[in-house]
């Protein structure tokens, strides 16, 4: 299972291309005219003192014709700038250069510049009684950027240059490991077996060593290697943090974290206790699968490393994070030898390449009723990694202009773990598609959890039986029901160990921002929180210049988390409901929607939404609810609760 955003880990994740404009809209192109309202430039073009703003201002009230001429113009500028930095950012990817990176960085800070502008121009709409079209677009753009800068000179440009340099930390990051043992040869030599006189691990490397060692000190010094790469950004972390709250501050939220909990078409407070009911709907069945999981790995590594009565260590959960827990399947699955279904060699057996797993993924869509994807999909997309220079691997879909010039980029694999990420990031630019016509303020999914949980849902009805549809699998080979214990752990050691990581990611961003947990505090606020919601612990007493959340793609890469502790609700949600109107009868988890064009048809009413109303309307039109509930994954793994139930009656259970 891939992780959300740029390294191995839970599901792979497109890359949005959130430009700090518009509240967070999904690039655009186009050519719009600008209309009789002029917005002030960039700082970088005139100096507007806040003399001449204070005198702007009380010279004329502010009117409904006039915020209706500011969106317009901002709108403009918006799509101007979109066009040219999506196309950046896609050679900056395909074509990792300095050059490229370069250009990437000053459109990032033309963007965060553009961001800043415009959401303090339209704080000057505050007080008006406007259409609620219209106070949807304003508020969007207040809240601009996920990490905004303060209205003065030189604040986006250090901005920047921050998230430029902890971005570039993160990616180069390296660690020297037996480099002199014959057993890791083959991670200091190229594809030929020529040494590369590199004898340092990159993260790929190294999370390869997490995934495979039973070894527990060979683990602790892996775990502990990588992190050594964290403590260089805690400095620019702890300033960025210093700057995007004084911009928070000025657009009237009362830190970053309250801005990000702001796009959730509720309070901040409400938000919070959402987000924590959610997680008590699911926590039961989480709690089980920790005490089986650390139960059977006592019997692999014993007491002294596997306690019963404590939290398990995290580097012996086969993932560089403890987020995701299927690679020791092997060590913990369910006794009993249960047919398997391997994709892999179903694929390699109907002499499927690269392309092919793309077209069938496509045949997905289309048996819905959606139309195909247009010729310059084809054309444009990256599907196999060039030989001849570097590029980003990491799966993600792309919206170049926000009509129909959509792409994936991937190195793809042909295997069935990639089978499966081609539907998800499908899932990304059938979405995309299908609100190409709102405005650029709405070209986005209802929420943040929405797009990830769409190309997930479909990832959930590659069952046994859609692959027969499709002609990959003989349905004398379908599985009896007595293997779906094993495949309900398969995915309940991703899906279900994910959950309370991806709600802790953003509970401690949510903590620095708002001062409870100080820089000298972060690594102790981080580990406080795994404790708590994950029941994991370090190998060993950390450093006191530990930053292990630093360590982590998304602290460094400014990517808020919620949106795929959402997903992950969001996407059992959705399939319960596509299910339900299929006329599914059987078990949840061997409902495939493939075909179905009534449940395409709902489906896509509310893709064709995008962002243009709160997200419970969105939910309510596909799923008949405005609430999101956590019950389907208790449906959806009812067979594995049960065992869980039984094989944990007479443990320990709890840290």
């Amino acid at each position: 299972m891939k992780s959300p955003a740029t390294n191995p880990v839970t599901s792979p994740v497109k890359k949005h291309l959130y430009l700090a404009v518009a509240a967070a809209a999904l690039l655009v192109s186009g050519c719009v005219t600008l209309n009789d309202y002029t917005s002030p430039k960039a700082e970088t073009e005139t100096e507007i003192t806040p003399e001449t703003n204070a005198e702007a201002k009380a010279k004329t009230a502010p009117t409904v014709q006039e915020a209706e001429q500011f969106l317009q113009a901002a709108e403009a500028e918006i799509v101007k700038l979109s066009m040219s930095a999506a196309k950046i950012y896609w050679i900056n990817s395909n074509f990792i250069t300095q050059d490229s990176n370069w250009l990437a960085a000053k459109v990032g800070e033309e963007a965060g510049l553009l961001s800043t502008r415009l959401a303090n121009e339209a704080k000057r709409f505050n007080d008006l009684d406007l259409p609620a079209d219209m106070a949807r677009k304003l508020d969007m753009l207040k809240r601009g950027s996920n990490f905004p800068a303060p209205d003065k000179p030189g604040a986006a440009g250090e901005l920047a240059t921050i998230m430029t340099d902890l971005n570039a930390t993160y990616g180069q990051g390296k660690f020297d490991y037996k480099s002199n043992d014959p057993q890791f040869a083959k991670f200091y030599e190229d594809e030929n077996g020529n040494p590369t006189g590199d004898t340092l691990l990159n993260l790929g490397e190294l999370s390869e060593i997490i995934a495979k060692s039973k070894d527990p000190e060979e683990l602790q010094a892996v775990w502990e290697g990588w992190r050594t790469v964290a403590p260089p950004m805690q400095k620019g972390y702890a300033r960025q943090v210093e700057i995007t709250n004084e911009g928070s501050r000025e657009l009237g939220y009362a830190d970053t974290g309250v801005l990000w909990k702001a796009g959730y078409d509720m309070p901040a407070d409400d938000f919070t206790k959402e987000a924590d009911r959610l997680w008590n709907q699911v926590k039961p069945l989480y709690d089980e699968l920790h005490c089986y999981v650390r139960a059977e790995l006592n019997e692999q590594y014993g007491d002294e490393i596997v306690p019963l009565d404590q939290p398990i260590r995290a580097d012996l959960l086969g993932n560089m994070w403890a987020q995701s827990w299927g690679n020791v399947y092997d060590m913990v699955k369910p006794e009993g030898v249960a047919p398997k279904v391997d994709i892999t060699a179903l694929m390699a057996k109907a002499d499927y390449d690269e392309i092919k797993m793309v077209k069938v993924s496509e045949k997905f869509f289309t048996s819905l009723g959606f139309d195909p994807l247009p010729d310059t999909f084809w054309e444009r997309s990256l599907f196999v990694k060039p030989e001849d220079r570097e590029v980003v691997c990491h799966a993600s879909a792309w919206n170049i202009d926000d009509q129909d010039d959509i792409r994936i980029k991937m190195c793809i694999k042909k295997d069935g773990e990639d089978f499966k990420t081609v539907h998800h990031e499908l899932g990304h630019n059938f979405y995309q598609r299908a609100y190409k016509h709102q405005p650029v303020y709405y070209k986005d999914g209802a929420n943040d959890g929405f797009h990830e949980a769409i190309g997930d849902m479909i990832s959930l009805s590659i069952t046994p039986d859609y692959l027969v549809q499709i002609g990959l699998l003989d349905a004398n080979d379908v599985p009896p029901a007595s293997a779906d214990i094993h495949l309900l752990m398969q995915q309940a050691l991703d899906k279900i160990a994910f959950l309370p990581f991806s709600i802790m990611m953003d509970q401690w961003r949510w903590n620095v921002f708002s001062g409870k947990y100080k820089p000298s505090e972060y690594n102790a606020g981080w580990w406080e929180l795994r404790t708590k919601y994950q029941g994991v612990r370090p190998p060993a007493a950390r450093p006191a210049d530990a930053f292990d959340p630093g360590a982590k793609f998304h602290i460094p890469g400014n990517t808020p988390y919620m949106r795929y502790f959402l997903a992950h609700i969001l996407q059992f949600q959705f399939h319960k409901a596509a299910c339900d109107m299929a006329g599914n009868t059987g078990p949840l988890h061997r409902c495939s929607i493939y075909g179905n064009t009534e449940v395409g048809a709902k489906f896509n009413d509310m893709m064709r939404m995008g962002s243009s109303k709160p997200w419970p309307e969105a939910l309510e039109a596909f799923t008949g609810t405005q609430q999101m509930d956590g019950s389907a994954i208790i449906e959806y793994f009812d067979p594995l609760i049960v065992y869980l139930k039984e094989e944990n009656k007479d443990k320990k259970c709890g840290w």
